[in-house]
């Protein structure tokens, strides 16, 4: 267990060592030039000089990338040209939006996927198949900003439903505690504020979410269907076993190892694709904070967001490896870490029992 853990993290620093090459390469290779911006596009040649001095950008570029690397090590991501704020604190209002946004997208995301994969799974071949399998196919297919607007037009327009761009209505203030306007109205005790900032939440988190419950669908079906068809789950049923405990214990238990494995992949995806969905519905978060910055020519947000997105990112995985560890009991037992999309298909060749299945 040890040596998974530490082979995980070892792994994780990697990524992270790539993600800031990548970072700085950007900020070398895209059109534009940091110290005029700096220095203001009304500035004479001088003053940009000057800015680059300043900016260490007439340094060769190993000792402008270390840095770099110190610099963000400390939490220092630069200097936004158009807010003249550090962009670790434009990030830090922002970011805590675009989670609730993710945090809720995922939810509908699992609520939604896990019993299709589920019904796909039990009734495959059939008609309650063919319609969850289309069903989950259809967000996949339809752009988010298209789906978007469609909910805007129905939900908003026509039905008058649900509001149709916003955080929360204009008639509640909500104090500032944590940046996520749902959770502040819960934590300062407004219900009616936090009813308010659920409804403007609904359709930016259904269409965020749209587009990953095809995966998450056909990864429980997939795996459901393998643990169904083997041996042990026939010995369950010939011994007495409930449907509904074949279906939960033996299938869906087998189902969580790879489900939570691109569950936590998904998680940073969706962080990435907030940019179109708060650009449709008018949200404040990072994704519009990166369109901003990028019709402002201003370099170093959008590549301090890019590090913040991949950071959340490798913990989430890294979250997700620590959880398949209570998870799967082979890892903890010594057994040879596999990745968890492998594990059901390994099962079926091998004829090893799975979690909590019979040996």
């Amino acid at each position: 267990m040890i040596r998974y853990l530490l082979q995980r993290i070892a792994l994780a620093v990697l990524v992270f060592a790539g993600l800031l090459v990548m970072a700085f390469a950007m900020v070398q290779i895209l059109p534009g030039d940091p110290a005029r911006a700096a220095a203001g596009r009304n500035a004479t040649a001088e003053q940009v000089e000057a800015a680059r001095q300043t900016l260490g950008l007439d340094r060769p570029l190993w000792a402008q990338f270390v840095d770099y690397v110190g610099r963000v090590l400390s939490g220092d991501l630069g200097t936004s040209v158009f807010t003249h704020r550090p962009v670790t604190a434009d990030i830090a209002q922002v970011l805590p939006s675009s989670l609730e946004l993710v945090v809720a997208a995922m939810i509908i995301n699992v609520l939604i996927a896990v019993p299709l994969g589920i019904l796909a799974a039990y009734r495959r071949g059939r008609a309650a198949d063919v319609a969850a399998r289309f069903v989950a196919l259809l967000g996949a297919a339809l752009p988010v900003f298209w789906l978007g607007l469609l909910l805007q037009l129905l939900f908003s327009v026509v039905l008058g439903w649900l509001p149709l761009y916003g955080q929360i209505g204009m008639d509640y203030a909500v104090p500032t505690i944590t940046g996520a306007v749902t959770l502040d109205a819960l934590l300062s005790g407004n219900l009616a504020a936090f009813g308010s900032a659920l409804s403007y939440l609904l359709l930016p988190a259904v269409t965020l979410a749209a587009s990953f419950i095809a995966v998450i669908a056909r990864t429980v079906r997939s795996s459901m269907i393998t643990a169904l068809d083997a041996d042990y789950v026939s010995l369950a049923r010939a011994t007495g076993a409930g449907e509904f405990r074949v279906v939960v214990a033996h299938g869906f238990r087998n189902a969580l190892i790879p489900m939570t494995t691109i569950l936590g992949m998904q998680l940073g995806w969706m962080l990435g694709t907030t940019v179109l969905v708060e650009s449709t519905f008018n949200r404040t978060g990072i994704g519009a904070y990166m369109v901003t910055a990028v019709l402002q020519n201003d370099l170093y947000p959008v590549i301090g967001a890019i590090i913040v997105i991949g950071i959340v990112f490798i913990v989430t995985n890294l979250a997700v490896d620590v959880l398949q560890l209570w998870i799967n009991p082979r890892l903890r037992d010594g057994a040879a870490p596999r990745r968890a999309a492998v594990a059901a298909p390994t099962q079926a060749r091998t004829g090893l029992a799975p979690i909590g299945g019979a040996r």
